[in-house]
């Protein structure tokens, strides 16, 4: 195992969608400062991107774009590996081997694997049931001590745990076992249209706000916010879903506590509350957009982050896949 001085973290996203205010609150803001006590690899999952059919030219912008905006989001490319997952094929390479060490019960027993399924019913493909391995290879080709996940992701970080225990048992110390990470502050931010599922850069509606939205359109969306028939504002999980989501959100663009909303808030309405919290989200997102607009329109620079990333994030893989293939006993030249 290589010594390291911090504990290593990996995380990615995939660039299939736009990314959301759920996105930046529920993850992206939470690894601004981890750099400060972890190595930090947060990829762009390219690979995972094509288990559903997809405009080539689309997903190429969109890899760019979410690059753009993960920096713009504070995430500093000289502070962690920011890389492309399919410029380092390695994951690919590690997960063929790593296929050979899970077990189809394990695959049966992914819920993930059964929720999309029924959701892309006409094109089930391989990739999608051997999506885990990908994972797999994802976080134990870094040897990540540690993997950033919500409650839908726990299921991977297990079968990764089994993987790894399965290949160590067999061949030594080879991968480090993750844990999963929960951040210490974050919050689950649910759709405008729908406080019952959670907002997603895939739902092309008025429940997600993205973080490249217009401030108009911002706006807009919050002006159409669910919320219900009362009239009070307080934050009561179970019974107003709508303005619930409506308070979290507002206490994180502004960091006033859920009773301090309360109070500042108390004799007024639904339509007075969804501006501010509105407006609040314009002035959080303002910055973040802009600076997005303005890197990816530097092509020189943001293709030097992707070049320096692939090295970095390569660097590390290869490392791990070299001691691999000599435990599993493929024939290289001296």
């Amino acid at each position: 195992m290589e010594n390291q001085k911090k504990p290593r973290i990996l995380s990615g996203i995939k660039p299939t969608g736009d990314l959301t205010l759920g996105s930046y609150i529920g993850a992206i803001k939470n690894w601004v400062s981890l750099h400060n006590d972890y190595e930090c690899f947060y990829m762009l999952a390219d690979l995972h991107a094509i288990t559903v059919r997809h405009d080539p030219s689309v997903l190429r912008r969109r890899t760019v774009e979410q690059l753009a905006q993960y920096i713009a989001c504070g995430l500093d490319p000289e502070k962690n590996v920011l890389f492309i997952q399919s410029m380092v094929p390695a994951h690919a390479e590690l997960a063929w081997v790593l296929g050979c060490y899970t077990m189809m019960g394990e695959l049966n027993r992914m819920t993930q694997f059964k929720d999309k399924a029924k959701k892309q019913s006409d094109n089930i493909n391989a990739g999608l049931y051997t999506y885990p391995v990908l994972m797999a290879a994802d976080i134990l080709i870094y040897q990540a001590n540690l993997v950033p996940v919500g409650e839908d992701q726990k299921q991977h970080v297990e079968i990764t745990r089994d993987i790894a225990n399965r290949f160590n048992g067999i061949y030594g110390d080879v991968f480090t076992v993750p844990e999963p990470y929960i951040p210490k502050v974050g919050a689950r931010i649910m759709s405008l249209s729908d406080p019952e599922s959670k907002m997603s850069k895939s739902e092309e509606s008025t429940g997600s706000v993205l973080l490249m939205d217009s401030p108009e359109v911002i706006m807009a969306k919050f002006r159409r916010a669910v919320t219900d028939s009362e009239t009070e504002i307080r934050y009561d999980q179970k019974n107003k879903k709508g303005i619930s989501n409506l308070l979290t959100i507002y206490s994180v663009c502004t960091g006033k506590t859920y009773d301090e909303i309360q109070n500042e808030f108390q004799n007024k309405g639904y339509g007075d509350f969804k501006k501010a919290v509105g407006e609040a989200v314009v002035e959080t997102l303002r910055p973040i957009r802009e600076e997005a607009e303005r890197l990816i329109k530097d092509k020189v620079y943001i293709q030097d982050v992707i070049t320096k990333g692939a090295e970095r994030a390569s660097f590390v893989a290869n490392k791990t896949v070299s001691k691999v293939y000599k435990k599993v006993g493929f024939y290289r030249v001296k």
